[in-house]
């Protein structure tokens, strides 16, 4: 979608950045010990174009590690930490992952045309989606830095209307438990860029 936006746009706004800082993964303090990764990239490394806006679109492969055996759930969140957005944007929310070391297979997350992997629950992106939102930054931006992050909740979170995580929770919901919530966390960038 931000393909056809003029380079020249995209370096003007080179400098608006929400930055690391900013990600749920530094607002958590709690300990890193669950180690994030993909076969699809590196951690630091570039994602290829099938899991982005210029390809497929497919979410990628993610596994994870080291996860407290008194943990009662697991949440993952995608961010971009480099998007020209005051907070960072959110390209995928999912919740109820068992408590457990384990993963997601390439496309798994739900995706235009594709329903994704059955009983995951789905949270709002920041388009209001209930899907993986494909990395799509503007051209001539420069290189953003895209965190797939993994919390360890203390308990199975509670269900039900009014709960935090029921429905299709957003960010602003997600803030509300992961302060006290957290047991554990982990995290893996990855980067895209257009260029101008």
């Amino acid at each position: 979608m931000l393909q056809v936006l003029p380079a020249g746009l995209g370096r003007a706004l080179s400098g608006m950045r929400p930055g690391i800082n900013a990600l749920l993964f530094a607002w958590v303090n709690v300990p890193a010990v669950i180690e994030v990764s993909s076969p699809a990239f590196a951690g630091g490394g570039a994602i290829p174009a099938l899991h982005t806006a210029d390809g497929a679109g497919l979410s990628p492969p993610l596994a994870w590690a080291g996860v407290p055996a008194a943990a009662g759930a697991l949440l993952l969140v995608v961010e971009d930490a480099d998007s020209p957005t005051p907070r960072p944007l959110v390209h995928a929310i999912v919740t109820g992952l068992p408590a457990a070391d384990g993963g997601l297979a390439a496309g798994d997350l739900p995706g235009p045309g594709r329903p994704g992997l059955p009983g995951l629950g789905v949270g709002r992106n920041s388009y209001f989606g209930k899907a993986w939102l494909p990395p799509d930054p503007p051209p001539g931006h420069g290189p953003h830095r895209y965190a797939f992050q993994i919390f360890a909740l203390h308990g199975r979170p509670a269900a039900g209307p009014g709960a935090p995580l029921s429905g299709s929770p957003g960010r602003g919901a997600l803030k509300k438990i992961l302060g006290p919530g957290v047991l554990a966390k982990g995290c893996l960038i990855g980067t895209y860029e257009r260029r101008g």
